[in-house]
């Protein structure tokens, strides 16, 4: 925000986004009914929030012995979601090798109308089919460029080029492991603004603490379209609290659109008893934003840790040093196998690494 824009009472607009019921679902082991679903969307939409994120923590297909079996089908989620708003969009996230263009299709005529999909930082070529399959079906076309912090910003600018020739209509920088700080943060998407036509978005986790913040970042830099989540709901250390964003946004001079109290009544009356504990940045989930891992790495960790009675934060910086991305949790097992019979970790030494 500049000092014309206070000067002329025109204010800057971020549309926020929420991924509680999605992102969210990762915290309550994707075991939302769809009649919660069809609470929160409801609330979520009252309160002027225009896209609402629904389906598997993980995205469409996920629902696994990988990955955790869901409470219901995405179908399910999406037709509950839709039913229960007047004006909101109801989004799915898609993650090529998980999902399939026929559960992308199931979604779509379940209500859907908003399809994020979501690629490692590197690999924004495997976003191609998906990207222009759901244009051509007319829906509304985000993507995530997940594990942002792991290439310099001009490196993630060419990789968002590529998704904005596909036909990505919004292109996120996505701290997947909450790795980012602010200045990171804005690095990226500036570097984005610079190199593609498509808006740019921001997808916060709050590992080291600095969610917030790097939203803000991420909008002085030119993010439009912000995510966050009720009470910070989502993977490891959960996202920024999409009714904080509200509320910081605000007092920093931005246009959110969204009626503050509303909201906050939203996670606090019917978010919060849904949740089964408290949403905090405890030793795994800073260890797990400080060595660059997947946010979905939290729980894997913490029963690997267990199982093989070593510390969760020695598997999650080896995880860090090895470069390990979302879709390689096979990995933790092996690092813990490997650690339990190591002397240093037996001794209580942590094992260094190199991030």
């Amino acid at each position: 925000m500049t000092a014309t824009d206070n000067d002329t009472g025109s204010r800057p607009r971020v549309t926020l986004v929420d991924t509680s019921l999605r992102d969210g679902m990762s915290s309550v082991s994707h075991k939302f009914t769809p009649e919660q679903v069809a609470q929160v969307a409801s609330g979520l939409d009252k309160a002027g929030i225009h896209t609402i994120e629904v389906a598997h923590g993980i995205g469409l297909g996920a629902s696994s012995i990988q990955y955790g079996f869901a409470a219901a089908t995405d179908p399910e989620y999406v037709r509950a979601a839709v039913e229960a708003v007047t004006a909101a969009d109801i989004a799915v996230l898609y993650v090529p090798g998980i999902a399939t263009l026929a559960e992308l299709d199931a979604a779509r005529e379940a209500g859907a109308n908003t399809v994020r999909v979501a690629v490692h930082c590197t690999e924004a070529d495997c976003a191609e089919q998906p990207i222009r399959w759901a244009r051509e079906q007319g829906m509304r076309v985000m993507s995530f460029l997940m594990m942002s912090h792991k290439l310099e910003p001009a490196a993630l600018a060419e990789q968002a080029a590529k998704l904005d020739s596909y036909g990505a209509q919004v292109i996120y920088v996505v701290d997947s492991a909450g790795a980012l700080v602010p200045r990171g943060a804005g690095a990226r998407v500036a570097a984005l603004r610079e190199a593609v036509s498509a808006d740019l978005g921001f997808h916060a986790h709050n590992n080291l603490g600095v969610g917030i913040a790097n939203a803000l970042a991420a909008a002085e830099h030119g993010a439009t379209y912000i995510d966050g989540s009720l009470r910070g709901l989502g993977a490891s250390a959960g996202n920024a609290q999409t009714e904080v964003l509200a509320a910081a946004f605000e007092r920093a001079g931005y246009d959110t659109g969204v009626d503050l109290f509303p909201l906050i009544d939203v996670a606090e009356y019917v978010m919060a008893p849904m949740m089964t504990e408290p949403q905090i940045v405890d030793e795994t989930a800073l260890v797990l934003g400080y060595a660059g891992v997947y946010s979905t790495f939290f729980h894997p960790t913490k029963r690997a840790a267990k199982k093989y009675g070593v510390r969760t934060r020695d598997i999650l910086m080896e995880l860090g040093r090895r470069g390990v991305i979302g879709g390689q949790e096979d990995m933790i097992i092996d690092v813990a196998a490997e650690l339990a019979g190591r002397s240093d970790v037996a001794s209580g030494t942590t094992v260094g690494a190199s991030r």
